[in-house]
């Protein structure tokens, strides 16, 4: 795995912003749904490597406070945890996408229209 620079997040986020950009367009849901799936994934989606994320790097920060840090360090360490679980406590929006999916085709497949347009 090629080393991790502040360009390659910033990529990442690029990608995001594309995703966003492309669902304001209104596409095929089909194709929509495919793409934000993986980002809802209850086990590796964003909300959960969001949280790791957070997790990691304050746990990172707290390993440094040997360094002569500013009163309020601490807090803005627990605050980093306390987001950490909020982002974890999304991991069910994956529930939503399945709930989502489930309702948009039931509606689909009862449009009105002949056997050739559905």
């Amino acid at each position: 795995m090629p080393a991790l620079t502040p360009d390659t997040i910033r990529s990442a986020t690029e990608t995001l912003t594309h995703l966003t950009e492309y669902l304001r367009d209104e596409p095929d849901p089909e194709t929509a749904f495919a793409l934000v799936e993986p980002l809802l994934d209850e086990y590796t989606g964003l909300p959960i490597q969001l949280a790791d994320i957070l997790r990691a790097f304050a746990r990172t920060v707290a390993g440094h406070l040997d360094t002569p840090w500013p009163a309020g360090a601490r807090e803005l360490i627990a605050e980093l945890r306390d987001a950490a679980w909020e982002q974890t406590d999304q991991h069910t929006l994956h529930y939503a996408l399945d709930d989502l999916r489930l309702l948009f085709d039931q509606a689909r497949a009862t449009k009105p229209g002949c056997c050739a347009c559905r």
